[in-house]
């Protein structure tokens, strides 16, 4: 075989093999792009031999990912999701078992009893701001204020489906009422004060810091870090505010599970964490970090968790937000008047 052909079959072989020569591991995550970029450098520093890629999507987005590549999975890490869709990933076979060094840390509550994921965050859930329109007294202090007529148009909301997030607040404020068919219709007397609704979060922080609303439903983390741009706060409602865990885990077949056992490792050392603590906003789901070394707001303990059944929200949640898709975006009022609400 001639020497060219041979020179050019080996620069496919190493395009294949990530470019370079170095092993690529694959990261599929919600967790933005500057504290994927902070670890894929750093664990590149500590390992040369690897090629850290990554793709942050929203968290439902990564759940319908690794479920199409069932067959042929490309991503190595998962990382960052509600335990909702990790549980679900679970229940669908598309998570492998693994122990990480730290598991006997993290609660019962905060992990798969199979070892297919763990908790890596707790994450509250609660109202986002425009504080340049808003005065702290005029935010609404609970979840039915939302329904309040002053706020009718003053609401934009991230698209539910592709937000894990989303679909866990959707999911606890349907659970707050005595029934599904009730929390549809506080779910549709909420579309009547909504603006609009935005594909993804860079939309939603642009838009509202632009002034076109002055609120929506968000994550306490992404907000106290978007606050370092925009003139965002953040309420707890008072009731109660659902508290999900954040959690990690690795695709069943995934490419490169050993890296991603390394991996995950490096990102959740207790150092790592108070790094995310001080730097992302992230409360770690751990319980052998003491409170005297996380941010001050962690340490206080400042919202109250709401009690929820995280079994049913994964198990009935994908049908409730059909229902809300089908029915109910853009047409509270419709609705309501068609179920008598």
């Amino acid at each position: 075989m001639p020497r060219l052909v041979l020179c050019l079959i080996a620069v496919l072989v190493l395009s294949a093999c990530g470019g370079d020569g170095r092993t690529p591991l694959l990261v599929y995550s919600p967790h933005g792009k500057e504290m994927l970029r902070e670890y894929e450098e750093s664990f590149e520093a500590e390992n040369p031999t690897v090629d850290v890629q990554w793709i942050d999507l929203g968290s439902q987005e990564v759940y319908d990912r690794i479920a199409g590549e069932r067959a042929n999975p490309q991503a190595s890490v998962w990382w960052g999701a509600p335990q909702t869709l990790f549980m679900r990933a679970a229940a669908d076979s598309l998570l492998q078992p693994f122990t990480p060094s730290w598991a006997g840390a993290v609660p019962p509550d905060a992990r798969d009893a199979d070892g297919r994921w763990w908790g890596t965050y707790l994450t509250p859930e609660g109202v986002l701001f425009n504080t340049d329109a808003l005065e702290e007294a005029d935010v609404p202090a609970d979840w039915d204020d939302l329904l309040d007529d002053r706020y009718e148009g003053r609401l934009l909301i991230r698209s539910p489906l592709e937000s894990g997030t989303m679909r866990t607040i959707w999911g606890a404020l349907i659970l707050r009422q005595p029934s599904v068919e009730e929390g549809y219709r506080w779910l549709a007397r909420l579309d009547q004060n909504t603006a609009g609704y935005a594909a993804n979060p860079t939309q939603l922080y642009l838009r509202i810091a632009r002034g076109e609303a002055d609120l929506t439903l968000w994550n306490l983390p992404d907000t106290y870090l978007q606050a370092q741009d925009y003139p965002f706060g953040f309420r707890a409602p008072d009731s109660g505010t659902p508290v999900l865990v954040d959690a990690i885990g690795i695709p069943a077949g995934a490419p490169q599970p050993d890296l991603a056992r390394q991996f995950i490792e490096f990102v959740t050392t207790e150092a790592a964490l108070l790094r995310q603590a001080e730097a992302y906003h992230r409360i770690p789901a751990r319980t052998d970090i003491e409170a005297d070394r996380l941010p001050d707001w962690m340490a206080d303990g400042t919202f109250t968790p709401m009690d929820l059944d995280w079994n049913r929200l994964s198990e009935e949640g994908p049908e409730w937000m059909q229902v809300w898709d089908e029915q109910i975006k853009g047409r509270g009022a419709e609705y309501l008047a068609e179920t008598g609400g």
